[in-house]
This record gives structure tokens, C-alpha cells and sequence, in this order.
């Protein structure tokens, strides 16, 4: 038989030594005296005994420290959330960033049109889009769509109010103090950084308070200091300089005979009006504040013409460094941050003009200003968050157009905005230029003839929007309404790249929430009012007591103001009888107003 088949009971041979052991175990049972092995087997026991203990101790006391650390976690997690609804902890930074104008589809239409330029995949994004947190209603107090001045006060104020209100509530006409003024009030530092003039709309209503946005000239001695509180700004940068300049100076627009420049030297501003004045502040490190820097007279020019006069105009992105380092530097050994608004301006513009080209570029000159700020956050020692959002969409912007009665394609053509150099704007300027030098100067009857004129405007068209297809009809448009060339600029770009827009005015779109730090601002994730932005801003700075302290002092103001008959230099004065400042009810019926539409060269206003 095989080993391998040996019947299983079969008695295997024993090893010496377990034939020696099994003796040993033997004696022990007879003699009742302990063998070596069993002395071996208990010392054995008490040592695993001794280790089972010391194993069992260090385990129960592992989980004892893990669980006062997780419950220690869940205490601190619900600290931060009581944060996010709240009063935050020790010092920090607020960077709040409005991009006004910009609806959703200005992203779509910004991200497709850079990857076409620089030959991007279809997955490639904007830094914004990677911030995404959130959505913002928008409606003012008195209407469905509202107006940058009553979009910018739910900002300052936490509050709805009217159409044109540069933070004064409706009904009452009475100032409401801002997030800014109360931060400036407890020890933060501020700033104000657009592209737009300081006096717009967004700006003031964080630091000025008048009935009427148009009031500008008001505005600006607010700015610098002459109003209820003092000076509660530490650095502007931006365009307006004309509202600063006293009337009858070179590139002054003010009605009346003050010098806000000199007013504001001598409150101890230290001013800077070109680009060699912004290049010595070395982008933050030569600062002094506070600084007024304006940089044009009105409006600084759109990007996409801005970047040909680099030498003349800062850029946003160099502004918005300027400022961070400018306002790090001065609360380096403060207990308190800062609170910094930067607002990509004119994105708005492009939008009421409809003009997709200066519309992309603005985008893309704020998204870059953007990375500069998470940079920032990044490599700066003290907590901060950047909120952004836009005031309201402008446009109705779609990347999509209908031109003709039969069915679309499914199309739109970012070469043609990749074609385009300037904006609408700037065409229309040297096409104004043109016309004024014909009427000028002796020209032959050739030179002066319409045959010229549309020669002239074939090559302008072509040199700067790259259109080589232009039809009779546009250049007669052109020659026709010279007032409105602007719009008609920017619509032969948007035909021929079927960018589709449904008004010249603003929108009652939802717009976009960004946040730098989702779970520090998530208040903000999800659909909110405007307002619930502004109550975010002034909690993460733990200034909603001041913001009602400001309030008050305000009022009282005003009340002194009134009474000595001085309350027109401030707010505007009391409105006339029968004046509605807030407009209409905005659930105003309906009464036929398409039949009373005004002519096409009407000044885009409102903005």
C-alpha cells in the first residue's frame, strides 16, 4: 500500500523528544510536581495574560482620545457653522467682488470664445466657474428688474429700496447705514476699486448716501470725507475724475466751482491722477494712504481698448493687487482686517451697448482679477474670503440669434468676436472724429460726399471689426443716425456671431454667487434675495450692531440738516410735491406702453 493510502488510525512514529515529553507529563501526574514544560506553559500564560492587559488598557484609553477628539471636532464644526450664521472669530480680511452686468450667459458666452482664442478643450473653465456657489434675485423695491443704485444699497444696506436710491430706503427717504461705514467705524480698513467713475452707482452706495445716483457731484465730497461720518474710505482707485474737478477745468464736469481734489488734500488724501502716479505706488509696496487715484475723466476705457493704451490706464487686475497689498501692508499690526470692494464696471456697459466683443473681454480682465484675489488669499497670513456677485444681468444676453423667418441652426460664431479689436465705443469715436473734422475744414466736394463717407466707414468697419461683408443697408445706417453708430457697430458683430440681446437696458435674470471658501460663505449656497448678501457681509465682519449705530447717526443728521435748511447739499433735499423718486409699484398694470417707444438715438440711461 502507498503512504499516501495508509489507513488514517495508523500509528505514526513518535520524535524522541515527544516521547521524552509525554514521560515528563506522566511523572508530573503521578507525583503531583510540576514538569519544566508546565513551568515553561505558565510562565508563558502570565506573560500573554500581562500583554491581553496592557493591550486592552492602551485600546481603552485610544478610544477614550479619539472620542474627545471627534466630539471635540463636532464642537469646533459647530462653532464654524454658528460662524457662518454669525459673528466670526479673531481678525480677517472681506474681499467683495461685483462684476455688474454679468448674468450666466456672460460666463457661457466669456468661456467659449476663450477656448476658441487659445485653442482650449471644451472642458476648460474661468476661475469663476470653479466658485460657483450660489444664485441671486435681484428685484429692487420698486420694480422686477432693478438698477445698479438699488442693487449695490441691498449690498451696503441688507435692505430693498427704490430705483436711483443711493442708500436711502423708499418711502422715508431716509439714509441707512452702510457695511463699509460701520467696518471703517470698528477698525478695518477700506477700499474701493471699479473701472466704472468712483461716483457710479456700486461705489457710492457703500460710502455716500444722496436720493438721486446722479447726483455724482454730491457723491464725490462724500467719498473724500465731507458728509455725517468723516472719511470712512482709506484707498479709491478708479475712473471720474471730472466729478472732482471744480467747473470750468479741463475735463471737469461738476456744475459748481469746488476742487474735491484740493478739498480731499487737505483732509490729508494723498492723490495720484495718471499711470505714472500708479506705477510708483509698485503695486502696493510705495502706498500711502489714503489714496485717491482716478485715472479718467469719466469711465476707464473697456478692456478690449484698454489694452492697446496700457501706458495711459491700469488694469483691473493691477488695481485690485494695488489694493490687497496696499490695505495688507496697513493691517499688518492691527486687531483688525479689511474690507476691500472691487467691481468689474463695465461689464455692464458692454451689456447696454450690445456689444459681445467688449463684453468678453470685460469678463476675462474680472476673472484674472479674480485669480489675483485667491492668489492673494493664499499666500496672505490673516483669514479672509472673497464674496462675489453681480448686481443684475445686463442685456439679456443669449449665444443664440434668429435671423431669419426659417428655422436656425444651432449655431455661433466666436471668430467673429476673435475678428473684433475695439469695442463698439471706441469705432464710434473715430467715426465722430471723422465727422467733425469734415465739418471743420474745406474738404473738395469728393471728400465730403456720401460715395467717401461710406469708404471711409467700409475701411473703419473692416480695419477694426474685421467685417468684410458689410451690407448697404448697415453703412447707410451708419451715415443715417451717426448719434446711435455705437449700437449699430456692435450689432454688425452680434449678427454675424448670432449673439442674440432682447434690450439695451437690464434684466430680471438670477444671477451668480462665487465664493472663494464655499463652506465659510454657506450662507450663500443656493437661491437667495440680494439682500441676504449684504446681511452675509456684515456678519462675517461682526458689524451688524455698528451698521444700526450708524443708522442712527445718519438720521440724526439728517434731522439737523433739515431743520437748518441745508439738507440739499447732502441727501438732495426734500422731494417736491407730487415727485415720486421710487417710481411705480412694480406690480404696475400693464397700459400699452409698445406703442410709445422713443426713437432709437435716445441716450441709453439708467444704467
Amino acid at each position: 500500500m502507498a503512504r499516501g493510502e495508509e489507513p488514517l488510525l495508523v500509528q505514526r512514529p513518535s520524535s524522541e523528544h515527544s516521547s521524552d515529553s509525554q514521560i515528563a507529563e506522566e511523572d508530573a501526574l503521578l507525583t503531583g510536581q510540576p514538569s519544566p514544560r508546565n513551568e515553561a506553559s505558565s510562565r508563558y500564560r502570565r506573560w500573554r495574560e500581562i500583554g491581553l492587559f496592557t493591550w486592552a488598557l492602551l485600546a481603552t484609553a485610544a478610544v477614550i482620545i479619539l472620542a474627545t477628539l471627534y466630539q471635540h471636532q463636532q464642537t469646533e464644526g459647530r462653532n464654524d457653522d454658528d460662524n457662518d450664521a454669525g459673528t466670526p472669530l479673531g481678525k480677517r480680511n472681506l474681499i467683495f467682488m461685483v462684476s455688474d452686468g454679468m448674468g450666466p450667459t456672460s460666463l457661457s458666452l466669456t468661456r467659449s470664445f476663450r477656448q476658441y482664442t487659445d485653442h482650449l478643450p471644451y472642458n476648460d473653465t474661468l476661475v469663476l466657474d470653479e466658485l460657483l456657489i450660489g444664485q441671486s434675485r435681484t428685484r429692487s423695491s420698486n420694480s422686477l428688474v432693478t438698477d445698479s443704485a438699488a442693487g449695490a444699497t441691498a449690498f451696503s444696506c441688507a435692505q430693498k429700496s427704490y430705483n436711483g436710491a443711493i442708500s436711502v430706503l423708499p418711502g422715508s427717504f431716509q439714509p441707512c447705514g452702510t457695511v463699509l461705514e460701520a467696518a471703517k467705524r470698528v477698525g478695518y480698513m477700506t477700499g474701493l476699486v471699479v473701472t466704472t467713475r468712483i461716483t457710479d452707482a456700486t461705489p457710492a452706495c457703500f460710502a455716500s448716501h444722496v436720493r438721486r445716483r446722479e447726483m455724482e457731484d454730491q457723491i464725490a465730497l462724500q467719498l473724500v470725507g465731507e458728509g455725517p461720518l468723516g472719511r470712512t474710505v482709506d484707498l479709491m482707485l478708479g475712473g471720474g475724475r471730472c466729478h472732482f474737478l471744480p467747473k470750468g477745468r479741463k475735463g471737469a464736469c461738476r456744475v459748481d466751482s469746488t476742487d474735491v481734489v484740493k478739498v480731499a488734500e487737505e483732509k490729508g488724501w494723498n492723490y495720484i491722477g495718471n499711470r505714472e502716479g500708479f506705477d510708483g505706488l509698485k503695486l502696493g509696496s510705495a502706498v500711502e494712504l489714503p489714496l485717491l487715484g482716478l485715472f479718467a475723466d469719466t469711465d476707464i476705457p473697456y478692456e478690449i481698448d484698454r489694452r492697446f493704451d496700457d501706458e495711459t490706464y491700469p488694469s483691473l487686475e493691477e488695481m485690485a493687487k494695488t489694493a490687497l497689498k496696499a490695505l495688507s501692508e496697513a493691517t499688518r499690526d492691527s486687531e483688525k482686517g479689511f474690507f476691500l470692494v472691487i467691481e468689474g464696471s463695465r461689464i455692464d456697459h458692454a451689456g447696454h451697448s450690445n456689444d459681445p466683443a467688449a463684453q468678453v473681454h470685460e469678463v476675462l480682465a474680472y476673472d484674472r482679477a479674480v485669480s489675483a484675489v485667491l492668489k492673494f488669499l493664499e499666500n496672505d497670513g490673516t483669514t479672509g474670503i472673497m464674496v462675489a456677485t453681480s448686481d443684475h444681468e445686463t442685456g439679456g444676453l443669449a449665444t443664440a440669434r434668429q435671423l431669419h423667418p426659417t428655422y436656425p441652426d444651432y449655431l455661433w460664431y466666436p471668430s467673429v468676436l476673435a475678428n473684433t479689436t475695439h469695442s463698439g465705443e471706441h469705432i464710434a469715436s473715430i467715426y465722430h472724429s471723422h465727422l467733425s473734422s469734415l465739418s471743420s475744414h474745406s474738404h473738395s466736394p469728393t471728400e465730403r460726399s456720401s460715395d467717401a463717407l461710406r469708404n471711409f466707414l467700409t475701411t473703419l468697419v473692416s480695419r477694426t471689426l474685421g467685417i468684410n461683408d458689410t451690407s448697404p443697408q448697415e453703412i447707410e445706417s451708419l451715415i443715417e443716425h451717426p448719434a446711435i453708430a455705437e449700437y449699430t457697430f456692435a450689432d454688425m458683430t452680434s449678427r454675424r456671431s448670432q449673439i442674440g440681446w432682447s434690450t439695451h437696458g437690464h434684466s430680471a435674470v438670477d444671477v451668480n454667487i462665487y465664493s472663494s471658501d464655499a463652506r465659510a460663505a454657506s450662507a450663500l449656497v443656493g437661491n437667495h434675495e440680494n439682500t441676504e448678501i449684504g446681511e452675509f457681509l456684515r456678519r462675517y465682519l461682526g458689524v451688524e450692531d455698528e451698521v444700526e449705530k450708524v443708522t442712527e447717526l445718519l438720521r440724526e443728521e439728517m434731522d439737523l440738516l433739515s431743520e437748518s435748511g441745508e439738507l440739499e447739499s447732502w441727501l438732495g433735499g426734500v422731494p417736491k410735491e407730487g415727485e415720486r423718486l421710487d417710481g411705480q409699484d412694480h406690480l404696475g398694470r400693464y397700459a400699452g406702453d409698445f406703442k410709445h417707444k422713443r426713437h432709437a438715438e435716445c441716450d441709453v440711461c439708467g444704467r
